[in-house]
């Protein structure tokens, strides 16, 4: 025990007791909540590994289980992704540019813009899909129900996360950056667009792919938007009816199986593609973070 230690006196026996029950509760819960997570996956690894192949995966739904697969929810949910990237990427980039180099945090407005983003990223999905609904299906829009009114809905989902990801990006980039190129007569936007844009591209390119597995799982907004249960062709454009994995894997588990046709096995399998989906893109994330990132 150093002399400091001494001085003011070392924990009691008490309050050691206390720090370590205080960390194995902590580790207790973490073991519980990764046993929990263990036993989903090796009961939905045990029900659908044997039923993952090249047909399952070329194949299209069916009312006979046996011939039934997901290639038409496969390429809905890339469609999807796809209208969502294209959607989220420029908005939420530009917003996050506007409220951390632009904007006037003393400015009303831009407080209620900020007010309002962070309230949006904590409201539940389904609000999404009925405000999808109201403007993009139907209302004053009235696309339908089609790829592009799904992609939006989910795009207006995940966008507070990217706008969020983007202005901590863009934070995390030094002060004397900016200062140094405005000091070599760069205007603000040539700043931020040859200096401080490059050097967060690896935090929003993160906090965009992480927004993507999240939309990716979503089943409720698609369902209130009108994505198709049983479809059997792929999305052939912006205007076409489509369906989702989520939505498939929702409709194999809600019907009855008998010995005859039995669903189960083909939504256990489905989830497994679409974890291995997720499972890739946070990869990814997680690539780029590391690779690209800066200490500064």
């Amino acid at each position: 025990m150093s002399s400091v230690e001494q001085a003011i006196g070392g924990p009691s026996g008490a309050r050691r007791g206390k720090d370590l029950a205080f960390r194995l509760a902590l580790v207790a819960c973490l073991a519980l909540a990764i046993g929990l997570l263990a036993v989903l996956l090796v009961d939905v690894a045990a029900d659908g590994l044997g039923t993952i192949s090249w047909d399952f995966i070329n194949n299209f739904t069916s009312i006979q289980a046996d011939k039934a697969g997901i290639q038409a929810a496969l390429w809905g949910t890339i469609w999807l992704m796809g209208v969502c990237a294209l959607f989220v990427v420029p908005v939420g980039v530009a917003t996050a540019i506007y409220l951390e180099e632009y904007a006037d945090a003393n400015r009303w407005w831009n407080k209620l813009i900020e007010l309002n983003i962070q309230n949006l990223a904590a409201v539940p999905s389904i609000v999404y899909g009925i405000l999808g609904l109201a403007f993009l299906v139907r209302g004053p829009i009235g696309m339908g129900n089609v790829v592009l009114a799904g992609g939006l809905t989910l795009g207006l989902l995940v966008l507070p996360m990217v706008i969020i990801a983007g202005r901590e990006a863009l934070r995390a980039v030094p002060s004397s950056i900016r200062e140094g190129s405005l000091a070599l007569g760069a205007t603000q936007w040539q700043t931020i667009w040859r200096q401080v844009l490059p050097a967060a591209v690896p935090g929003i390119a993160t906090g965009v792919i992480l927004a993507l597995s999240r939309a990716i799982g979503e089943t409720a907004p698609l369902i209130v938007v009108g994505a198709a249960t049983v479809i059997a062709f792929n999305p052939s454009g912006l205007d076409s009816a489509f369906t989702a994995m989520p939505i498939q894997i929702y409709d194999w588990i809600s019907k009855a199986s008998n010995d005859v046709n039995d669903y189960r096995p083909l939504a256990a399998a489905a989830i497994l593609i679409l974890i291995a989906l997720l499972l890739a893109m946070n990869g990814v994330a997680i690539w780029l973070r590391n690779r690209y990132e800066q200490k500064w």
